[in-house]
C-alpha cells in the first residue's frame, strides 16, 4: 500500500502539478482509508471493492464529518482509483459512478464597502511597516488573490505602470489581475521607501518582507490582519479570504460580469464563482423588503 500511495502522489505532483496543500490532503484521506481497509480485513488497497468505499464513507459519516469531508475523501479515492485503473494495477475501477453527497453551500461572509474603508486606514503612514502593511491589504482587496499568492509575489510580479500583477494560483497557473490606482500608488510608496528600509540583502526576491528582511509569511499576514481589524472595531472574524469573498462581492454588486471576475478570482470553474450571486441577491431583497411600501 506504501509504494503505491509513494507512486500516485508522485505522479498527481509531477504529471498534475497540484499544490502542497492538495498533495497532503490525498496522502491523508487516502492513509485513512488504507487503515480503515486493514481493519476490515482487506490487506491491499487494490483489492478494495465499490462495497468498502461506500462502507469507509458511511463509517466517516456515522462519525460526525461533515458532507465537505465526505466529497474530499471520495475525491481522493476516485482519483487514487483512476491511478490504479490507468496503471493497469486494477481490472475495473471501483470507485465508478460513485457520486459525491451534495453540499450544503454557504454564502461566505463579506465585509461592507465602510468595514473594508475602516480597515484599509488603520496602518500608520509614519511607520516602515505600517507603509508595508497599508500596500498589502490594498493589493489583496484591490485583487482578490488569495493569501498564499500574496505571500508568493516577486518585486517583478508587479507591473506599476502597466497596472498588474502576475501571480500563480492553484495548480501552478498564472494569471494577470489588473491593479488599481489606490493600491499602485501605495506599493510604489512602498517600494521607494519601506521595502528597502526592511531588506537586508541585494538578492532577496519577495515584494511583502518581514523585519528580518524575509519573505512575509501567511501567518505573519494573518496577524496583521487580526489586528488591524480590532483597531477598526469590526466585530465579524475577518480572515483573509473574507476579503477576497469582499473583493467579488462588491464588484458584482457594481457591475462586473461574472466570467471576469472568475478569471480575476483564478476559479477554474464558473460555478465557484456563481456562489457570489446570491448574495447580491440576497441583498438586493433586503434592500426591497427595507424599501418597497408593499413588501
Amino acid at each position: 500500500m506504501d509504494r503505491l500511495l509513494r507512486d500516485f502522489i508522485h505522479y498527481v505532483s509531477v504529471e498534475k502539478g497540484l499544490a502542497k496543500n492538495t498533495l497532503e490532503s490525498y496522502n491523508r484521506d487516502l492513509r485513512s482509508f488504507c487503515t480503515y481497509l486493514k481493519q476490515h480485513g482487506v490487506e491491499s488497497i487494490e483489492k478494495a471493492t465499490r462495497a468498502e468505499i461506500v462502507g469507509y464513507l458511511l463509517s466517516l459519516q456515522k462519525s460526525g464529518k461533515a458532507t465537505a469531508t465526505l466529497s474530499r475523501n471520495l475525491a481522493s479515492i476516485r482519483s487514487f482509483c483512476n491511478y490504479l485503473f490507468h496503471e493497469k494495477v486494477i481490472a475495473e475501477n471501483p470507485a465508478t459512478d460513485l457520486e459525491s453527497p451534495k453540499l450544503e453551500k454557504k454564502l461566505p461572509r463579506v465585509m461592507t464597502p465602510d468595514e473594508i474603508d475602516r480597515l484599509l486606514e488603520q496602518p500608520d503612514s509614519l511607520q516602515v511597516t505600517g507603509v508595508r502593511d497599508k500596500a498589502m491589504l490594498e493589493v489583496i482587496y484591490a485583487t482578490g488573490i488569495r493569501v498564499s499568492e500574496l505571500m508568493s509575489l516577486d518585486v517583478g510580479d508587479i507591473n506599476l505602470e502597466a497596472g498588474f500583477i502576475r501571480c500563480t494560483g492553484k495548480g501552478s497557473k498564472e494569471r494577470l489581475v489588473p491593479l488599481g490606482s489606490v493600491a499602485i500608488r501605495n506599493v510604489d510608496q512602498y517600494l521607494a521607501g519601506s521595502r528597502p528600509k526592511l531588506v537586508r540583502h541585494n538578492g532577496e526576491a519577495a515584494l511583502f518582507v518581514n523585519q528580518h528582511g524575509n519573505r512575509l509569511t501567511r501567518q505573519g499576514f494573518w496577524k496583521i490582519l487580526k489586528k488591524y481589524a480590532r483597531q477598526a472595531n469590526i466585530t465579524k472574524d475577518v480572515t483573509p479570504h473574507t476579503i477576497r469573498h469582499s473583493f467579488a462581492t462588491h464588484l458584482l454588486e457594481n457591475g462586473a460580469d461574472l466570467r471576469s471576475v472568475q478569471e480575476m478570482l483564478g476559479h477554474a470553474d464558473i460555478s465557484t464563482t456563481q456562489i457570489y450571486t446570491q448574495v447580491t441577491k440576497r441583498k438586493l431583497k433586503d434592500v426591497y423588503e427595507k424599501t418597497h411600501p408593499r413588501a
